[in-house]
């Protein structure tokens, strides 16, 4: 009788400590997520137009430098009121330039191409540039469809986690005039997701 008291003794033990180990395992698991959702956040800017909000998650592991300038000059305002100058049915929307021609840029320097294998599909957020792979500055993009043409030759910034049906209805430009717009829609606002209202 005594060794099978010590042995149900022994066995809710061993079950008490398994059950322990997995509380605290569990309760690590949900410590690091919130971090890590922290994280994500910390890199997610809030693109407002006329028809919602667009939600993008920045890629620092992929553009660092560039993810680092959109940030600068995103807390500055900079976006803000900036139009989608060049939009084409099917393709993307561009925006970013201050002058509106696709002609301008910020009073930061331009960025060193930053190129991966990352393939842009619907959804990619990249940065405009001329001819020159090192000339990216304020201007980017967002692409309504998968576009491989793209890849590697543009450098991808990010992408959006929430609000394609927004991007969807911006204003379209004329495709005969290689997608610039008349009246165009605009960045209402622009901010950190972090601090964003």
């Amino acid at each position: 009788m005594k060794r099978s008291t010590n042995a149900v003794a022994s066995f809710s033990y061993r079950a008490r400590l398994r059950a322990i180990a997995g509380a605290a395992a569990c309760a690590l698991a949900l410590s690091v997520l919130p971090a890590s959702a922290q994280t994500a956040k910390q890199h997610q800017v809030v693109l407002d137009t006329k028809d919602g909000r667009v939600v993008i998650q920045l890629r620092p592991d992929l553009a660092p430098k560039h993810v680092a300038q959109i940030e600068a000059l995103t807390k500055r305002g900079f976006y803000d009121g900036i139009v989608f100058h060049r939009v084409i049915d099917g393709f993307m929307a561009q925006t970013g330039d201050p002058t509106g021609t696709g002609m301008g840029g910020s009073d930061l320097p331009n960025i060193p191409a930053e190129f991966t294998k990352t393939p842009f599909k619907r959804g990619t957020v990249g940065m405009a540039r001329s001819q020159n792979p090192n000339s990216a500055n304020s201007q980017f993009f967002i692409t309504f469809a998968d576009a491989d043409f793209l890849n590697g030759q543009y450098t991808v910034v990010g992408e959006v986690v929430s609000g394609m049906d927004v991007v969807d209805k911006i204003k379209k430009g004329s495709k005969a005039d290689n997608g610039t717009v008349t009246n165009p829609d605009k960045i209402v606002k622009m901010q950190m997701a972090t601090g964003a209202k």
